[in-house]
């Protein structure tokens, strides 16, 4: 396919994609949001890809420069598009050129709308006459420079604008590119916005850890079966589908199974653990396992009917813990859970948790007579 259809094809694309964000006028108001982030979206991709290949096509592939050349620029281009810091392109006059997500967001500006406007629009009145003149300093060829100033919407965070000449491509003006880095230091820091997803996680590591230690506190002193199967109700559900604990570890008994409704529950249990490689492998080395889509279907061993387990339950995560009160004690037994379905996989988070978790079941195994 030539250049000129494959530019076509593209256009045809957004053509159509835009006829479908028209067509979304009619959603509800909530909704609204997402088409604009589509429409901005849609519009950046018209920029940043649309009117290139524009370009090279006019000009026959005879843009300034070998391809090499061209492909650095390119190259250059995403780097901009892509660096953390808040960066933007002014030329003389503030004119702003070109800004990069970070600065947008510091800014709370959209690129597309600020460029060609002063970039000093942004800032308080009584820092634009020092910004113009460094700016202007700065593209005169007096060196680069370092100036403090404050943004309107956030008069109280100063941000230290660092400004040196550049020429971009073959452009015969010299541009001056602005970094700009806030200086939040003091009681000026501004109070970081709260990771509701964090403390939703960590909330519920400390539900799962207070019911675990209530189950293990009122099971019955020195009845092993009764701690193990309290403990795996509480991990049942709230953290995995499967939870599968191993007694022992010279030889590893199954005593208990938890499974979804309609799972080969029995199958599993009347599984052989020392037929099993995460769990011969856990409890003669005391080495945990996480693992998210298992590539080896009999990592698990096979059922009694002689079909992988991690098939049969279709796991898509699991972990396999020792349970061992330290990396030099003795191991109790272990302890599998497995994920299916559309479950999100087990974390690493989730897997220090369980970790601490395996560390308590192990103490209350201790208090009775151990076996394997």
């Amino acid at each position: 396919m030539s250049r000129a259809e494959d530019f076509g094809a593209e256009l045809v694309d957004f053509v159509r994609r835009v006829a479908e964000l028209r067509s979304a006028r009619s959603v509800p108001a909530a909704d609204l949001a997402t088409v604009l982030d589509a429409a901005l979206f849609e519009l950046g991709h018209a920029a940043d890809r649309l009117w290139p290949a524009y370009e090279d096509l006019v000009n026959g592939g005879r843009r300034s420069g070998p391809p090499a050349d061209r492909e650095e620029q390119r190259l250059l281009r995403a780097i901009f598009r892509r660096l953390p810091l808040p960066v933007a392109l002014v030329d003389r006059e503030t004119a702003l050129r070109r800004m990069n997500p970070a600065a947008a967001d510091l800014t709370g500006i959209r690129a597309g709308f600020a460029t060609g406007r002063p970039l000093t629009g942004i800032l308080r009145h009584a820092d634009r006459v020092a910004f113009r003149s460094q700016t202007a300093a700065v593209a005169r060829g007096d060196g680069d420079r370092s100036v403090v100033v404050h943004l309107q919407h956030s008069p109280g965070l100063p941000v230290r604008a660092t400004l040196t000449a550049l020429r971009p491509g073959a452009d015969s003006r010299t541009a001056v590119l602005v970094v700009l880095q806030p200086s939040v230091t003091g009681e000026q820091r501004p109070l970081p916005a709260p990771d509701l997803g964090e403390a939703t996680r960590h909330a519920a590591e400390v539900d799962l850890a207070d019911a675990l230690t209530t189950a293990l506190l009122t099971a019955p002193a020195g009845d092993r079966r009764a701690v193990v199967e309290q403990a795996a109700a509480v991990l049942h559900g709230r953290l995995a589908d499967w939870v599968i604990v191993d007694d022992g570890a010279a030889r590893p008994h199954r005593t208990t199974v938890l499974g979804p409704p309609g799972a080969p529950v029995a199958e599993v249990a009347a599984q052989d653990p020392a037929a099993c490689p995460l769990v011969v492998e856990a409890a003669r080395g005391g080495v945990p396992a996480l693992q998210v889509r298992p590539e080896d279907p009999d990592a698990f061993g096979r059922d009694a009917t002689g079909a992988p387990v991690l098939v049969r339950a279709e796991v898509t995560s699991l972990l396999c813990v020792p349970l061992s009160v330290g990396t030099e004690g003795p191991v109790e037994g272990v302890l599998t859970l497995f994920r299916r379905g559309a479950r999100p996989p087990f974390s690493l988070a989730e897997a220090r948790a369980v970790d601490v978790l395996s560390r308590h079941l192990a103490l209350a195994l201790r208090r009775g007579p151990r076996t394997g």
